[in-house]
């Protein structure tokens, strides 16, 4: 019995010593810090398949927090649908890509402070000859009007909660989505203010009309497992150290606005 107990000590003591070394010292001893992201998601995480580098605000951030810690970045390809999922069976240390900061999300996970704040909110995309017959959700809410959403996200969430009349279509590429709006496969994409804006700028064909008055506001946040309060503490400061010096500002003007 004495020996089990020594043997139960020196296991615990061990775990705790684990626990106490949390993601900070991990991540160096690593000398990699694991992001996930769904890279389909302009301007915020977005995979260029023609250089194999990921583009965006988040691309330029999780560079930012791996070089404040002297490690290099090792991305986890992940989905809106297993997002939650993969963030809590520690897949990776961080998500970045666009996630939107809510109560859902904070219950059971931890989202750093937010960014973009002011900036993003739902909104659509259409075919610039249809913008002038989106003017509010009840326009979109109607059996002839199709809208396209990518499934596991809060995109498709608000699609459900305030379209219930409208045909629905999911569609697993989010970044193809308007696309398939501009070639007339479907009428609506749902998306955050900051997709719409740089859509209408690839695609001529592509209008968001209601961009300036989006159906909701919200900011973005860094998500990670919950427990590990020292590792999103450091994440705030990078965060309000790059807002405090301009950084961050820059960021969203270069990519958000």
């Amino acid at each position: 019995m004495k020996k089990f107990l020594i043997i139960f000590a020196l296991m615990f003591m061990f775990a705790m010593s684990i626990t106490e070394a949390g993601h900070l010292e991990e991540i160096s001893q690593r000398g990699t810090i694991k992001i996930g992201t769904t890279g389909d998601y302009r301007p915020m995480s977005y995979f260029n398949s023609e250089t194999g580098e990921y583009e965006g605000i988040d691309a330029e951030l999780s560079k930012i927090i791996a070089d404040s810690l002297g490690v290099k970045i090792e991305y986890i390809p992940t989905t809106w649908p297993t997002l939650t999922k993969d963030t809590l069976d520690g897949k990776f240390d961080i998500a970045l890509c666009g996630i939107s900061r809510n109560y859902n999300r904070a219950k059971i996970m931890a989202m750093s402070d937010g960014y973009g704040v002011g900036i993003f909110g739902k909104t659509i995309l259409c075919r610039k000859k249809d913008a002038k017959k989106f003017k509010t959700l009840a326009d979109i809410n109607k059996p002839e009007v199709r809208v396209m959403i990518n499934p596991g996200g809060t995109n498709e969430k608000f699609a459900n909660a305030n379209l219930k009349k409208a045909t629905l279509i999911v569609f697993n590429d989010n970044a193809e989505i308007p696309h398939q709006i501009s070639i007339g496969n479907a009428d609506i994409m749902i998306t955050e203010t900051v997709e719409a804006l740089n859509y209408i700028k690839l695609d001529k064909n592509l209008a968001a009309p209601l961009i300036n008055e989006p159906f909701t506001r919200h900011s973005c946040g860094i998500l990670m497992q919950k427990g590990d309060q020292e590792f999103l503490n450091y994440i705030n400061f990078v965060l309000a150290e790059l807002r405090m010096d301009g950084t961050l500002e820059k960021l969203e003007n270069k990519y958000l606005r």
